[in-house]
């Protein structure tokens, strides 16, 4: 990839980007930002993880939300706006493909609103990355149970990390997410903090610097 490459990729799916030039990365994090949030916010973590050899990507939500209701209402609340997110993602990763950065060096991350629809990608898409960060989420949807993904996630670096104390993320999603991606076969580290908040801390951030620095290759 050339930076004439890399730079038409970034205006094409109109992404934000901070750390390592996209065609010398190591690795590729997509991140997503929450409700009412930005890009731009979402990218500060660039900075806080520290590792310069990583490129770090950030599409913005149209209006600053990726779906309109609560992450845990009925998906057809959410929808259209829900599946188009999930579409978003998928063009961005694919178009990564074909550049030749491929899924075994693409992480997906973020935070609320962002993290639900990361670790619900993740959950729909086996093989499309090589690490999951979710900064206080969980699953989309009424219920965890009955999901229909059936394909294994075996081995896949998954951290999940939020407060118990979270005022918009149940603790109970948390811990359905972490169980339904250990049930997968997913490597999980998760934790979830006594301290009231919905931010990301800096043991979060630690642990996220720690599986990035983990991955292989």
């Amino acid at each position: 990839m050339t930076p004439e490459d890399s730079n038409a990729l970034l205006a094409r799916h109109h992404l934000g980007h901070a750390g390592a030039p996209l065609e010398s990365a190591s690795r590729v994090v997509v991140c997503l930002h929450g409700r009412g949030a930005t890009a731009a916010d979402i990218l500060g973590i660039a900075g806080a993880i520290g590792l310069g050899d990583i490129a770090y990507l950030a599409p913005q939500a149209r209006g600053g939300a990726w779906y309109p209701r609560p992450f845990m209402e009925p998906l057809d609340a959410n929808e259209p706006d829900l599946s188009a997110a999930l579409d978003r993602i998928a063009a961005i990763l694919a178009d990564l493909d074909a550049a030749g950065i491929g899924a075994d060096k693409v992480v997906i991350a973020g935070f609320s609103q962002g993290a639900c629809l990361s670790l619900e990608f993740a959950a729909r898409h086996p093989g499309w990355v090589a690490a999951v960060l979710g900064f206080s989420g969980g699953l989309i949807g009424p219920s965890v149970e009955g999901r229909e993904e059936t394909g294994r996630l075996d081995g896949l670096p998954v951290f999940i990390g939020c407060s118990e104390r979270d005022p918009f993320i149940p603790a109970v999603r948390v811990r359905e997410t972490i169980a339904h991606y250990k049930a997968r076969g997913a490597a999980v580290t998760a934790v979830l903090y006594p301290e009231p908040g919905h931010t990301i801390n800096m043991d979060e951030i630690g642990r996220a610097r720690a599986l990035l620095q983990g991955l292989a290759g």
